[in-house]
């Protein structure tokens, strides 16, 4: 009796001891057998709901910002020119004045491309019509009549200033070019010749017979104006070549949506029949490295004995710096090198083998599940245009919330009877009403101007549109990173159907996911938006310091660079990882119907315990997706390039007159690289999920008739394993 009990004693101990080591282990303790679970969770509530309130709540904000983008934006006012006195060319008190004319053209142009970011720093103002003529204005030849273009508010003809005053206080133009408008500016007509007729910027001047004096009176020559004026002629190049451009897509369009076409077919096919080559792929890659190196260490040191008894030297220069190199002593170090290299690899391919073996099971399993339930490989169109729709809706409201600050002249006099008492006094009750409407456009009256209330309300007007704009760069983030985790979790659930069917395909429920899908709305809005949301946190901050670091170019602080470069390293690491955590947490989610932060912990314990196994499959999976994406991406453009170029005979009728046949090749070699990702983002989903699913597999179960493995026969026996089934059982899975 008392030996029984000191052997339950025993048993007990060695248990405890068991649970110990376990709870020791980097990743924790094992998961245990569930028999209740049977794939993807059916029965389950909802996950943080708190989240999930909370991203409703800013989904709302959202949509008043966007409201107050669209009631008092308008994108027009960003096209349209401003004078100097930023009033908009054709509103307000611009009406009938559609076009900008500068005082000084040639100075702007001597600006360069700056001219188009930083803008003209001489004066400019509004006019009806642009000028018609070459005229360069002599105060003591021209009367006050001819001074044609002043800025608002001053006549020339009426004011008591001379000719010389109103031209050396920049009240009126100097000299001007008879001009063409060009989205709403009036350009010189002689550097519009230079586009149509092919002209040289030297040539179109001196044909003009043009003139131009600076702010001084001192005369501009040809060569200054034609050089200043260049950069004109480089926008007008570079409009004539987007006008070509969009020629040859409209052109070509449907050719290009067949070689984009061609390529998802051809994705399609190669995903197929990964689960025959990927096998191939690997070893044939790894052993061709081996060789590479193989050959490499036996020449270079053959070649080191041949030369070791010569005194063969290299004699390397670069700039000022000389360099003499031993031959024999150059060879013996890449042998060396290269043999070290070697040796590692034949020890890692050793150790590694059987785990190189289960990546690939993995990765042809993976094809399978994309074969067996081919509609997953549509699931990417829809989130990727989500997310197209996410940020054209972003880009839409930043556009309208920048042009809510632009000056459009609301004058209070127009409106005397609703701002005005009838003795003449403002009501300012009204005049609030209108500026809280506005946000203190009404202000810009100059009798107002100076009213503290107003002042008040400009500068919440410009806060608002900041904070507004950060806010609506934010919610792109979140959205976009949502619209990720409603996908990457969709399909973890249709692919953790097939995995835990115990005979494929007939265990397999219908429609797995529309199912998945469901279960995403219904269950985990919450999971989703907090996972996406720590992901947006750091993107925001990551812009932030992006925008620190573009402040502290050109100056000498090079403590504050160096660490924000390292900040900048350390946030882009964070965010990889954080996606990585975030992507194995939704296929638990997804499987399991727990909340975001218990399946995160969950999947990172699980990750820990197979940290090799994970190590291996990522970098095997990576490499076979970066192969097969060169291949679809390859074929695309090699296909598109030989047809528009009319190298294909039997379609070479087909072939296209184009400006530039590089158009049409660059648009389907890009579109293809977008479609290729995007199929094979869902094999990559795949392999991931089944392997998350493999792993849980080998902790939950032991191949007993009671716990039977999952995994495919090709996996069992990679491991080792098998399946003991019941006297009743007829087959093994």
């Amino acid at each position: 009796m008392g030996s029984s009990n000191s052997k339950v004693e025993d048993v007990d101990t060695s248990k405890e001891n068991k649970e110990k080591t376990d709870q020791e282990k980097p990743g924790g303790k094992p998961l245990a057998y569930d028999k209740n679970f049977k794939g993807p969770i059916k029965d389950r509530s909802c996950t943080d709901i708190i989240c999930c309130l909370l991203f409703l709540i800013f989904i709302v904000g959202l949509v008043v910002v966007a409201y107050f983008a669209f009631q008092y934006g308008d994108p027009r006012l960003l096209v349209y020119p401003v004078n100097s006195n930023n009033e908009i060319c054709g509103y307000g008190k611009q009406l009938g004045k559609p076009y900008l004319l500068f005082f000084d053209l040639v100075a702007c142009g001597r600006m360069g491309v700056g001219v188009f970011v930083k803008g003209c720093p001489t004066p400019q103002i509004c006019v009806s019509a642009c000028p018609t003529e070459n005229k360069v204005l002599i105060p003591t030849v021209d009367a006050k009549s001819d001074f044609k273009y002043c800025k608002d508010g001053v006549d020339a003809t009426t004011s008591s200033k001379s000719e010389d005053a109103l031209l050396s206080d920049e009240d009126c133009a100097r000299y001007w070019f008879k001009s063409k408008p060009l989205i709403n500016r009036c350009v010189p007509s002689f550097v519009i010749d230079v586009l149509e007729k092919g002209k040289d910027m030297a040539t179109a001047v001196a044909d003009a017979d043009v003139n131009a004096t600076d702010a001084s009176g001192g005369s501009y020559g040809d060569s200054i104006i034609g050089d200043s004026l260049g950069v004109y002629g480089t926008f007008l190049k570079a409009k004539e070549y987007g006008e070509k451009i969009i020629e040859d897509v409209w052109t070509a369009w449907w050719m290009i949506l067949i070689g984009l076409f061609l390529a998802m077919v051809f994705a399609l096919i190669w995903i197929i029949i990964m689960r025959w080559i990927a096998g191939f792929m690997v070893w044939f890659t790894i052993f061709a490295f081996l060789g590479l190196f193989g050959f490499s260490t036996a020449w270079t040191l053959y070649q080191y004995y041949e030369l070791k008894d010569t005194s063969d030297s290299f004699h390397i220069q670069f700039s000022v710096i000389q360099m003499t190199m031993s031959k024999p002593k150059l060879f013996l170090a890449f042998g060396i090198i290269s043999g070290v290299i070697l040796v590692i690899a034949l020890l890692i391919l050793l150790i590694l083998c059987s785990r190189i073996r289960i990546a690939i099971s993995l990765i042809k399993e993976g094809s399978r599940a994309v074969g067996t339930m081919m509609f997953t490989l549509i699931c990417p169109i829809f989130p990727f245009a989500l997310q197209i729709v996410v940020v054209g809706f972003w880009l839409t409201v930043a556009v309208f919330l920048a042009s809510t600050g632009r000056n459009q002249s609301f004058d209070f006099n127009n409106n005397s009877s609703e701002y005005r008492y009838p003795n003449g006094s403002y009501n300012y009750e009204n005049i609030q009403k209108a500026t809280s409407a506005f946000f203190g456009k009404a202000c810009d009256n100059t009798s107002l101007s100076s009213s503290e209330f107003c002042t008040f309300l400009k500068n919440q007007e410009e806060n608002f549109v900041i904070y507004s704009q950060i806010f609506n760069l934010f919610m792109m983030f979140w959205l976009v990173n949502f619209v990720v985790a409603l996908g990457q979790m969709t399909l973890a659930g249709a692919f953790a159907s097939y995995y835990w069917a115990f005979e494929k395909p007939r265990d397999i429920p219908a429609f797995p996911i529309l199912s998945s899908l469901w279960r995403c709305f219904r269950y985990h809005l919450g999971s989703m938006a907090f996972g996406s949301l720590i992901i947006a946190i750091v993107q925001m901050i990551r812009v932030l310091l992006e925008y620190v670091d573009a402040k502290l170019k050109g100056k000498e602080n090079p403590v504050a660079k160096f660490f924000i470069k390292c900040l900048k390293c350390c946030f882009w690491c964070l965010e990889k990882f954080l996606k990585f955590l975030n992507k194995n947490a939704y296929i638990l989610i997804a499987a399991h119907g727990k909340n975001f932060c218990t399946s995160a912990k969950n999947a990172f314990m699980l990750i820990m315990r197979n940290i090799v196994r994970v190590v291996v499959i990522d970098k095997v999976t990576d490499f076979l997706l970066f192969i097969s994406k060169l291949v679809v991406v390859a074929f695309a453009a090699a296909t598109s390039y030989f047809f528009f170029d009319g190298r294909i005979d039997f379609l070479s009728s087909f072939t296209p007159s184009l400006n530039f046949y590089v158009v049409p090749i660059v648009l389907v070699t890009l579109g293809s690289y977008v479609i290729a990702s995007c199929f094979f983002s869902v094999y990559e989903m795949a392999v991931d999920t089944l392997f998350l699913c493999f792993l849980e597999d080998l902790e939950r179960n032991d191949g007993s008739p009671e716990k039977p493995y999952y995994m495919s026969k090709d996996l069992r026996k990679i491991l080792g394993k098998k399946n003991v089934m019941a006297p009743s059982e007829k087959k093994e899975f």
